[in-house]
């Protein structure tokens, strides 16, 4: 679901134009790390990244990690760029990305990313929507492409029935999984942080599932 537009956000979100692409950058295809002043570290990628709390909380953590973010929403991706300038300290391990998942093989290299993160991804819970859902074996697809050998998709969300969906996905694709679970929060992942909507639904209990699946 998109939010209703906000006017002043398009002039607003220029002041984070030195963190944030506002136009897909297809130019940088290949040479990721050269933004960041540690190129020689890892690069994560988070697909869905909403208001920043996770890229930003995770940033602040992992300072050997660099992340990128990418979200399709101009009125969600500013929250997520003024959280990220406004960290203290500031942070220089991240950057966003105004722009839509479907473009990612124009805008990463073959295995230039590590680690892909699916944060509560939208549902689609109509039958005749599951191809938009991220999990989708058609963005699996993508996600293969830009994944290193060996990397792996970090992938959360509170909806069972997403959930079951993307296991089939990734076994029929060939996906390695591990780490599956159906309550997160009972055996919490160390330097794992939540996302706002994580910590706002568990917190009535809604268990939260999780698993982490290496590409083939």
């Amino acid at each position: 679901m998109r939010l209703r537009r906000k006017p002043w956000i398009e002039e607003a979100i220029k002041n984070y134009t030195s963190i944030l692409f506002l136009e897909e950058p297809k130019d940088r295809k290949g040479k990721w790390r050269d933004l960041f002043p540690c190129p020689q570290n890892e690069l994560h990628v988070e697909f869905g990244t909403g208001k920043g709390q996770f890229i930003s909380g995770m940033a602040a953590i992992h300072h050997d990690v660099n992340y990128v973010g990418m979200e399709v929403q101009e009125g969600v991706i500013y929250y997520a760029a003024k959280k990220t300038a406004e960290m203290d300290p500031p942070l220089d391990n991240v950057r966003l990305i105004l722009g839509d998942v479907s473009e990612i093989a124009d805008i990463f290299a073959p295995g230039e990313v590590d680690v892909i993160y699916l944060n509560f991804s939208d549902p689609w819970p109509k039958k005749r929507h599951a191809k938009r859902r991220l999990t989708y074996r058609d963005f699996l697809k993508r996600y293969a492409l830009i994944l290193k050998e060996k990397g792996e998709i970090r992938f959360k969300t509170d909806n069972k029935d997403l959930f079951d969906f993307s296991i089939g996905e990734f076994q029929a694709m060939g996906w390695e999984l591990s780490q599956v679970t159906y309550d997160l929060h009972a055996s919490p992942v160390e330097g794992d942080v939540e996302t706002e909507y994580e910590e706002k639904f568990s917190r009535k209990g809604n268990p939260v599932c999780r698993l982490v699946a290496r590409r083939p």
